[in-house]
């Protein structure tokens, strides 16, 4: 099935910046939308948001923390939690951390499908535990 940005939405990109030819904002839709989308719940604490104060994934709290099994697990409770209370539009699969190669390093590996059509998604976000 072809995705289409009424599907899956569309609006500004995020972060928010200059289209690069012709003026105006980007604008982001369909896969790369929702992929924004999650990095967007990802990278927000709890409380920024003022109309929406317990939006976001509050990794911020594990920085300091050792990258033990013990750390990684809570990170993959904490995002699936919260990418399941705020991104509708996936279906995870799979959220997994591992230790990468810098010894502060966690790599959240996000694997998904796109609830309306089930095309898969992926995503590995990188987090340092040492800020």
């Amino acid at each position: 099935m072809t995705e289409t940005p009424s599907r899956l939405g569309s609006g500004w990109a995020f972060p928010v910046r200059p289209r690069q030819v012709g003026g105006g904002l980007a604008y982001a839709s369909g896969a790369e939308k929702v992929r924004e989308a999650i990095l967007l719940v990802l990278r927000t604490e709890p409380g920024e948001r003022v109309m929406r104060p317990t939006f976001g994934c509050g990794l911020r709290r594990y920085l300091g923390e050792p990258n033990t099994v013990a750390t990684r697990a809570r990170l993959v409770r904490e995002v699936t939690g919260a990418l399941d209370a705020w991104e509708p539009r996936v279906q995870l699969r799979e959220v997994t951390a591992t230790a990468g190669d810098d010894p502060s390093l966690v790599l959240l590996t996000v694997r998904y499908e796109h609830a309306r059509d089930g095309s898969p998604g992926l995503l590995v976000y990188p987090f340092y535990l040492e800020g």
